[in-house]
């Protein structure tokens, strides 16, 4: 998956996902010794992660699936001919729109099909977005807003004073009577009462749907919500490889319409 700031890695065998990794992007003549090493006895993975490197050793890919949603980065990937890219057109959602994104597409299908329809799906990464679908897999709409990271680090770049900040493990003060806590009172408290909304809705229109969390700020917004809304966080599913579920259904499709 070509996500807007990493690629992230998922090797699937037999038995299903088998292993996930992320890596910064690669440049143009790394693309093209790991694609033309696959399907042989040695997949090039030296440019990896040590442990990861020793896991395909074990299992050298035969094709590889991408899906992306950064234009430039698929450009340099596509022209392979073992390379398979995931489509909007391929994620069995009625009632898509065209600019779709295929990460949420594919977050959206892998998480109704693992734990069924209605769903919500809820993606903590450089955007938050929702996303959900009925009980007839139709697309119901969502929605899309600056990532916590994304917020803090706009405030520290497009303004002449404001400071950087790091997210607190903690709630911080609401009200506080600093600059730092002030801004991550602002972000936070925002965000909470945002996703609340959206859950709270979504259950009063689909009382049996259910709502799945992923992205890589899952775990802090997560915790952020037990804290304030614990009747929330109790119900809500956290799943880091939500992505990948929906491309493994994805190409389980594919190889099931040979």
């Amino acid at each position: 998956m070509i996500g807007n700031s990493r690629l992230h890695w998922g090797l699937f065998t037999q038995k299903g996902l088998e292993l996930t990794w992320d890596t910064d992007y690669f440049g143009t003549s790394t693309i093209h010794r790991l694609v033309n090493s696959l399907t042989q006895e040695q997949f090039s993975s030296d440019f990896l992660p040590e442990n990861i490197s020793t896991a395909l050793a074990h299992h050298v890919p035969e094709n590889l699936f991408i899906a992306s949603v950064v234009p430039s980065q698929t450009k340099l990937w596509h022209k392979h001919h073992n390379v398979r890219i995931i489509t909007l057109e391929q994620v069995p959602l009625q009632g898509v729109y065209s600019s779709l994104g295929i990460d949420r597409a594919l977050a959206l299908w892998g998480a109704g099909k693992t734990w069924g329809f209605p769903i919500l799906v809820i993606d903590g990464g450089t955007a938050l977005t929702f996303t959900s679908a009925d009980i007839n897999c139709s697309l119901v709409g969502g929605a899309i807003l600056p990532g916590l990271g994304l917020q803090i680090s706009t405030l520290g770049e497009k303004t002449g004073q404001l400071p950087h900040v790091n997210l607190p493990l903690q709630l911080p003060p609401r009200y506080a009577i600093n600059t730092q806590e002030a801004i991550q009172s602002g972000i936070i408290y925002t965000i909470m009462a945002g996703i609340k909304d959206f859950v709270e809705i979504w259950w009063r229109d689909f009382p049996q749907g259910k709502v799945v969390i992923t992205g890589g700020d899952r775990q802090i917004l997560v915790n952020y919500l037990q804290l304030q809304f614990p009747a929330i966080a109790k119900h809500l599913i956290m799943e880091a490889n939500l992505i990948f579920l929906g491309m493994g259904e994805i190409i389980a499709l594919r190889a099931s319409n040979k």
